[in-house]
């Protein structure tokens, strides 16, 4: 029997997924990160978990609507409008992939911008304002990926899937492959199976992206050579960017299936 375009489309993601997962589960440590390793001082792993972990309380209580208003929520909604009825009527992969292609347009641009500011601040040792830029371009950055998938950012099921996104996208290893796991259950089985508290989903990202940041975040304390810090910021926001856009479509795709459609 031949296989439906949804099925096809999960196939392909599938694919994609163990791509992601298995250059992430490959990476070997560098000579820098050999070389700084038992340089970094004791406190910054946890003065970094504090920032990362301000930084998200402040948005969520205060800067989601800031963020909103940079850019134009009714443009991505019609967008999304758009490619759905044309999904509807015409059912091909090449009106799925649109949903996606919008998507990773999205990442594209704003890790532009992660890495420009990034290199900017690491010139004059700026670590914890740049924890502050970074969440608020990479939640902004998440949010209108979100939406081209025709997902609100504002709720707490949302905040909490959002930050579980990012802390599997950081994490090496067996954590990578649990938290992987975990995410994959919340699209299975619907994000109100999630018992957790926002607050307990916050400590849990802001220490991944502590640990993960760790070594370039303490290059980036030391001027001009910090841009290589600085720098840092586009290859995390790059690998989050990659990993929210695969979870959003295997969303959309999970609740295509549920439907009935395709």
């Amino acid at each position: 029997m031949a296989k439906t375009v949804l099925q096809r489309e999960i196939e392909g993601l599938r694919r994609a997924e163990r791509r992601f997962l298995r250059k992430q589960l490959n990476r070997e440590p560098t000579k820098l990160d050999m070389l700084l390793e038992d340089k970094v001082p004791a406190k910054l792993e946890a003065t970094l978990d504090a920032a990362f972990s301000k930084a998200f309380h402040l948005i969520f209580s205060k800067g989601s609507t800031i963020i909103s208003k940079t850019f134009s929520a009714d443009k991505i909604i019609e967008e999304f409008e758009a490619d759905t009825a044309s999904l509807e009527e015409l059912g091909g992969g090449r009106q799925m992939r649109r949903f996606k292609r919008r998507a990773t347009a999205t990442g594209t641009a704003h890790t532009i911008v992660s890495t420009v500011t990034g290199a900017a601040l690491g010139f004059v040792g700026g670590t914890i304002p740049d924890i502050v830029l970074f969440i608020t371009l990479l939640l902004r950055n998440i949010y209108k990926i979100s939406m081209k998938y025709g997902y609100s950012f504002d709720t707490e099921e949302e905040q909490k899937f959002i930050l579980r996104v990012i802390t599997a996208a950081v994490q090496d290893g067996d954590d990578m492959l649990r938290a992987n796991k975990e995410v994959n259950r919340l699209i299975r089985e619907g994000l109100s199976s999630d018992d957790s508290s926002v607050d307990e989903r916050i400590n849990e990202a802001a220490v991944a992206l502590a640990h993960a940041l760790l070594l370039m975040k303490f290059l980036q304390k030391i001027p001009v050579v910090g841009v290589i810090g600085g720098a840092s910021d586009f290859i995390y926001m790059e690998r989050i960017s990659d990993y929210a856009v695969l979870k959003y479509q295997r969303r959309f795709l999970v609740d295509q299936l549920k439907s009935g459609r395709h």
